[in-house]
């Protein structure tokens, strides 16, 4: 008998979406109509940074990033390479997508340093 209660317990459970099902449906239910094609951009980025994990920069599972932002220079160390990566857009590789994601990635780890840093707002 306690078998069967057990299973029946499992098979609601089993058939229950996920929490994070649950979360991207509510996204794309609430998801304005986007002018500017932002929601398929965001997640292309998101793939781009994704792949950024397993390249070289990575040792040990460390990026030499954190060591910077965890010295106190992250902030600098963001804004300079968003600067660069602006700046070599149209020039280096001439109109690269990539140096695009580049300050985009730049200016998500900038976010996180400033919430780092500013907790109390």
């Amino acid at each position: 008998m306690k078998e069967s209660s057990e299973n029946e317990t499992w098979s609601r459970f089993r058939d229950l979406p996920t929490v994070a099902e649950e979360q991207q449906k509510e996204l794309v239910e609430s998801a304005p109509e986007y002018k500017y094609n932002e929601g398929e951009l965001i997640k292309q980025l998101q793939k781009y940074v994704d792949g950024t994990y397993g390249e070289h920069y990575s040792v040990n599972k460390f990026q030499a990033t954190e060591f910077i932002i965890d010295g106190g220079h992250g902030e600098g160390f963001c804004i300079g390479n968003i600067m660069k990566y602006a700046q070599r857009y149209g020039k280096k590789d001439g109109y690269n997508r990539k140096d695009l994601m580049k300050v985009l990635h730049y200016a998500l780890i900038a976010l996180y340093v400033h919430d780092l840093e500013n907790v109390n707002e």
